[in-house]
């Protein structure tokens, strides 16, 4: 009787199968190789891309929350690039999308890698994902430095970003550390010698650490007693509604009327003739048709045009073929029939509209440029549409223009005095200052506090993102300009807001889960 003995059993591993095959391109189990716990995860020719891949984790991680918090500006990008290139196009929501899918590449990369460490096999990460890891890694690299030397003030909108998002980006952080446990468990506890240990444990540990305590540094106006939260900040439209209609249009403006505005923000500029009408860009380019009917002209100063020639232009249609934000939406037939008719606005029309309604008024006053017939007297023509020609009541009117501010208070006393930077309060009472027009990145709820002591109202510009809302109104602002009414308008409450209690809770309940399922992965 011949007895056969088997010699070894052959087991399907599927799963590591699936594993090697996306990130080494190794689907055949002869083609892979087991590590031991405690040694090295790969051959020294490969140990320099892991930290490679780490690298662009973490910096295609930061640029993704960066442009994503930077939403808010993606108009002022795009305009941007309109500047450079001549022709409008969404390059913020193209750039958005890059930076996710380059990210999520580069997740499950890591993924992979932490799968294939947990199951005790050597990394082999193949070519192509080398050149795609590094691509990355470039491309990320890249555009920060690019960003933060053109639009630097954006990282200011990272840091004010934290102050809502740091409690749940803490939980994400602690769920990481959770993830990681597993593999670093695997190959630190079976570790043969201590100094391996200590070298993987030890960063673990320090970094879990500081993540445990980081909560007792953390600041937040949204975290709030009860009855604390002070009134919802009134909204300004930004040039109306230009979400809704084209900007700077009476279309736009009776939009931000029927959503509940409570303001009107606008550009003045003067005509050759001496009429103030709205146009924020220096040309007519961007926001009229003034390519189609004087196409030798499409560079020329907005100001140098006479307001008759003005009127023939058309200042609707491109609105509806450009549609200048990614979040729009669609129009109603009645709308667009509304917005292909819009022509360009007078100031005066523009203010008996805010009259007649009861809405303040805020406007950035352009000087004419040399040789205009109004260069030197563009503050008196603005003052005699105002005061004789629109009969707009005078305390409806932010007064925002610095130059000739004690004579504009002599022959209008009533404008609200308003200027666009922050100063001691001492130097605003003595100007009469009743109001600061600052940008969004200018937020402090300190000073917030600091001014309205002194009966000094805050407005912040331009703010069109939830999130931000909710933090100028937990940092007591009094007012926002805002492109987005017909959304904000629907905000109950900030988001994010929560108590002390509350987010102790959180954070204690947070940890101590972490904690114990830590301990058990590292004691199974």
């Amino acid at each position: 009787v011949v007895r056969r003995r088997l010699l070894q059993r052959y087991e399907h591993q599927p799963f590591i199968s699936c594993l090697a095959g996306f990130y080494s391109c190794r689907w055949k189990r002869y083609q892979r190789r087991r590590t031991e716990p405690g040694k090295c995860c790969c051959k020294t020719r490969e140990c320099m891309f892991f930290p490679l891949l780490v690298g662009a984790f973490c910096f295609s991680l930061v640029f993704l929350y960066m442009w994503g918090e930077a939403k808010n500006d993606y108009n002022n990008f795009d305009w941007y690039n309109y500047g450079n290139l001549g022709f409008w196009f969404l390059w913020s929501l193209v750039l958005l999308i890059v930076a996710a899918i380059l990210f999520m590449y580069i997740t499950l990369l890591l993924v992979l890698a932490m799968c294939l460490l947990a199951e005790g096999q050597q990394l082999h990460l193949h070519w192509s994902h080398k050149i795609g890891t590094f691509l990355v890694l470039v491309f990320s690299i890249t555009a920060l430095f690019i960003f933060s030397v053109l639009w630097g003030d954006q990282w200011k909108t990272v840091l004010l970003s934290f102050q809502v998002t740091a409690p749940y980006l803490h939980i994400g952080a602690i769920i990481i550390m959770v993830l990681l446990s597993w593999p670093l468990a695997l190959h630190a506890i079976r570790a043969d010698k201590k100094v391996v240990q200590v070298v993987i444990l030890g960063p673990y540990l320090a970094i879990l650490l500081f993540l445990f305590l980081i909560p007792l540094g953390m600041y937040s106006p949204c975290i709030r007693e009860m009855g604390t939260l002070g009134p919802k900040p009134t909204l300004i439209g930004h040039r109306g509604a230009p979400m809704l209609a084209p900007e700077n249009t009476e279309m736009s403006f009776q939009k931000t009327i029927e959503n509940g505005g409570d303001g009107l923000e606008t550009d003045v500029t003067i005509s050759y003739d001496g009429v103030p009408f709205l146009m924020h860009d220096s040309t007519l380019r961007r926001t009229t048709n003034i390519k189609e009917v004087y196409p030798n002209d499409t560079a020329q100063n907005a100001a140098l045009f006479s307001w008759d020639t003005l009127q023939e232009l058309n200042a609707g249609t491109w609105f509806l073929k450009d549609k200048p934000f990614s979040c729009m939406g669609s129009l109603s037939r009645a709308d667009e029939n509304q917005a292909m008719n819009q022509s360009i606005y007078k100031l005066s029309n523009f203010l008996r509209l805010a009259d007649s309604q009861n809405k303040l008024v805020i406007f950035d006053l352009y000087r004419p440029p040399e040789k205009h017939p109004y260069r030197n007297s563009w503050i008196n023509r603005t003052l005699e549409v105002i005061l004789n020609e629109s009969g707009i009541r005078p305390h409806l009117v932010l007064w925002l223009e610095n130059d000739m501010r004690s004579f504009v208070q002599s022959v209008a006393p009533g404008f609200q005095q308003t200027v666009g930077s922050k100063a001691p309060v001492e130097d605003l009472l003595m100007d009469n200052i009743v109001k600061l027009n600052l940008a969004y990145t200018e937020m402090s709820s300190e000073d917030i506090r600091k001014y309205a002591e002194a009966n000094i109202t805050t407005n912040f510009y331009v703010v069109n993102e939830p999130w931000l809302f909710s933090l100028a109104w937990c940092s007591g602002a009094h007012s926002v300009t805002t492109n987005a009414v017909h959304m904000l308008k629907n905000l109950r409450q900030p988001l994010f807001l929560m108590t002390p209690q509350q987010y102790n809770i959180m954070w204690i309940l947070t940890d101590l889960t972490s904690v114990l399922l830590i301990s058990l992965i590292f004691a199974l």
